[in-house]
């Protein structure tokens, strides 16, 4: 008689599942190539709303489970209706989500539990460069952001803070706004 031991998810990842996607895409490369889509409706003023559903993975198109839907809008300080966050709100969102997500999944790989990690994300910008009011001196983007993780978990201090520097090294996130990124815009119009 033999027996099957399946190990059981560790900070909520499917370790087995883990390992098996790192082991076919060290076998067919190509598989790795993704492209996620969003598509943007203006509402009103500063408003709008984003919808992401599809996306292209693994060598097919492939849908979430669900739709979701995002607004942006600005503040009223900034000529907005304050229906949501501003687009740059959504940068600090993302580094914070993707840099934690990393965290969980490279915690789970090396065996080790979490009991809590959150983060604190910071973004200084100055709007002289958006308002075109500083000759070109002041970027339109961040000037610096900020995160501070507090993590626990059953490790010691070194390998947690080692979990955290592992998940930057592999961030999207982090790369996109670290690195040039080209951006190609299209008009359409009529």
């Amino acid at each position: 008689m033999s027996s099957t031991t399946t190990e059981a998810p560790r900070n909520g990842v499917d370790v087995a599942t883990l390992f098996a996607t790192l082991d076919a895409v060290k076998g067919q490369p190509e598989i790795a190539k993704f492209q996620f889509r969003a598509s943007n409706t203006w509402v009103s003023g500063t408003h709008s709303r984003s919808q992401l559903s599809d996306f292209y993975g693994a060598m097919q198109e492939m849908q979430h489970k669900h739709v979701t839907t995002l607004d942006a809008d600005h503040p009223a300080v900034l000529v907005g209706q304050d229906h949501a966050p501003t687009p740059i709100e959504y940068v600090l969102h993302a580094i914070a989500a993707c840099l934690t997500s990393g965290v969980a999944n490279i915690a789970a790989a090396r065996r080790v539990d979490l009991h809590k990690v959150t983060s604190t994300v910071e973004g200084d910008i100055d709007l002289l460069g958006i308002l075109g009011l500083s000759d070109g001196t002041v970027r339109n983007g961040y000037q610096q952001i900020r995160v501070t993780f507090h993590i626990e978990g059953d490790a010691d201090d070194e390998t947690l803070r080692g979990l955290v520097e592992q998940s930057r090294r592999r961030s999207a996130v982090y790369d996109v706004l670290t690195n040039p990124t080209p951006v190609v815009i299209n008009v359409v119009t009529g």
